[in-house]
């Protein structure tokens, strides 16, 4: 079933979350393990990320260089189909540019046809460490914008390098929307003029980054309403969980916490303070969204369902 069919059928807020696929070595099981204490609540869909695979350069003795694969997580399209086959719930991949052709792409969406899966989430994704910006494949996408005309175009029955229409696809296409503009954007203006164009080619909701101040939030969806983007909008929440996180949530994901939640976190101690504290706010945050009728609340776990699982018990 479509994100947009659920959210369209709902009489109240919907639940769903984000996971990681496990790091290579990893069973399944740890994945199981992340998404059973959330059940109880009902998620309609679960996303699933993609994480390109990364490589360093070793040097033998003969002065070649060998290239080895040093981060590689399970393939997120074979994850989809086993949690759709334990649990009944929609699983909703994330597809990337980065590190993929256009062929692959395609490939990758067959598979997807194939599993009856009928969501997707289009990104450009992130560059990896050795890149010091972005950089497409050679024979892939730069914007995410190009591989939601892409899925477009599959869902129309036009495929790569064919002259003729074969079946049509028929993906929900789901597009990413940043409260606090994306770092690359040259101001917020811009930034929704990229996502309209997002919405243009294809995209039928928006998920945004996580925020901790609700009223970004709430700003960003009228001014996307201004510009005639009329999807729904989904609000992402990351639950802070250990003092780690205070500096490395706004230097990696752009976002600034509000002056009230700040002043809190300086008064932190331990992991322990600082997830009690990331808990409380996820649902200071969740109840003010959901009391103002948006359409879900999307958790982002990184795989560790604790802290989501004490706010969705006080909010769902």
């Amino acid at each position: 079933m479509k994100v947009t069919e659920h959210i369209a059928q709902a009489k109240e807020t919907l639940f769903s979350f984000e996971i990681l696929p496990p790091l290579k070595g990893k069973s399944i099981q740890s994945i199981y393990d992340g998404i059973d204490p959330l059940m109880e609540f009902k998620p309609k869909y679960v996303n699933v990320t993609y994480h390109r695979e990364e490589y360093i350069y070793k040097e033998h003795d003969n002065g070649l260089l060998e290239k080895i694969s040093v981060r590689k997580r399970p393939g997120t399209v074979g994850i989809c189909a086993a949690i759709m086959n334990k649990y009944h719930v929609d699983a909703v991949p994330h597809l990337i540019c980065g590190g993929f052709s256009k062929e692959e792409t395609e490939n990758a969406l067959i598979d997807l046809q194939f599993l009856g899966i009928d969501n997707v989430l289009a990104l450009r994704g992130d560059s990896i460490k050795t890149e010091a910006a972005f950089r497409p494949h050679k024979n892939g996408h730069a914007y995410a914008v190009e591989l939601i005309h892409q899925v477009r175009d599959m869902n129309n029955g036009v495929y790569l390098m064919d002259d003729i229409h074969l079946e049509s696809t028929d993906f929900c296409i789901g597009a990413a929307g940043y409260p606090e503009k994306h770092f690359e954007a040259m101001n917020l203006s811009t930034d929704l003029e990229y996502l309209k164009q997002k919405v243009d080619a294809g995209a039928e909701y928006i998920v945004t980054q996580m925020f901790f101040d609700n009223s970004k939030y709430f700003r960003f969806v009228e001014a996307c309403r201004s510009v005639g983007i009329n999807v729904p909008i989904v609000p992402g929440i990351k639950p802070i969980k250990t003092l780690n996180h205070i500096s490395f949530l706004p230097k990696f994901f752009h976002i600034d916490y509000p002056e009230e939640l700040s002043r809190e976190l300086l008064k932190c101690k331990t992991n322990q303070d600082a997830e009690k504290l990331g808990i409380e706010w996820g649902i200071h945050q969740s109840k003010e969204l959901k009391e103002k009728g948006v359409p879900c609340i999307h958790y982002y776990t990184m795989s560790n369902s604790s802290s989501v699982k004490a706010i969705a018990k006080e909010i769902f």
